[in-house]
């Protein structure tokens, strides 16, 4: 092999190296820029009510939380109203306390009457129809969102009442702090 020979491939193959160095850098641009928006949880509360409880010291409350990014995890619930805000699943007509519940990258959580709900527990009042609670939900990555949930009649059928999915019956807003 001649020294031109031997210059023409170390230039070739140099040519090759930068143009993949290149390509690489610019794929890591797209990653670090669009790909981390679309990772990043997108996550609204609607639908919310909870029933004129038929106990003095505890409530239930339901609501759908959609995502439209990427996954979290809805880690607890907190209330003033409450001394304590549990989260509850309920399957076969059994109901069991959860520590989370996943909220799946685009997609959507329900909090409704035979399933998945909040317990507000330790009520410093019996909240009346007409009211408003307020819940604070916090995740594992996004912001905490605080809603301001109305008492409904305890018989109130969402179904019978527009789709809880669409509703927006609640005033959500994030809160600019993480608690946890």
């Amino acid at each position: 092999m001649n020294h031109r020979t031997t210059r023409h491939r170390a230039l070739a193959g140099g040519a090759i190296a930068l143009a993949a160095t290149l390509a690489l850098a610019g794929c890591n641009d797209d990653d670090s820029g669009s790909g981390d928006a679309a990772k990043k949880p997108a996550i609204k509360v609607s639908g919310a009510y909870v029933p004129e409880p038929t106990m003095a010291d505890m409530a239930a409350g339901f609501f759908t939380l959609t995502n439209t990014g990427g996954a979290d995890q809805l880690t607890s619930a907190t209330s003033d109203a409450a001394g304590s805000v549990t989260l509850h699943s309920t399957k076969g007509g059994t109901m069991k306390e959860e520590k989370s519940f996943d909220v799946p990258a685009n997609g959507r959580l329900d909090f409704a009457s035979g399933g998945n709900h909040v317990m507000l527990e330790k009520l410093g009042h019996k909240p009346r129809k007409g009211e408003k609670v307020a819940l604070t939900l916090h995740f594992r990555k996004s912001d905490p969102i605080t809603v301001e949930i109305p008492v409904k009649e305890a018989t109130y059928d969402p179904g019978q009442h527009g789709d809880p999915k669409t509703s927006h019956d609640a005033n959500a807003s994030h809160t600019s702090h993480k608690s946890h």
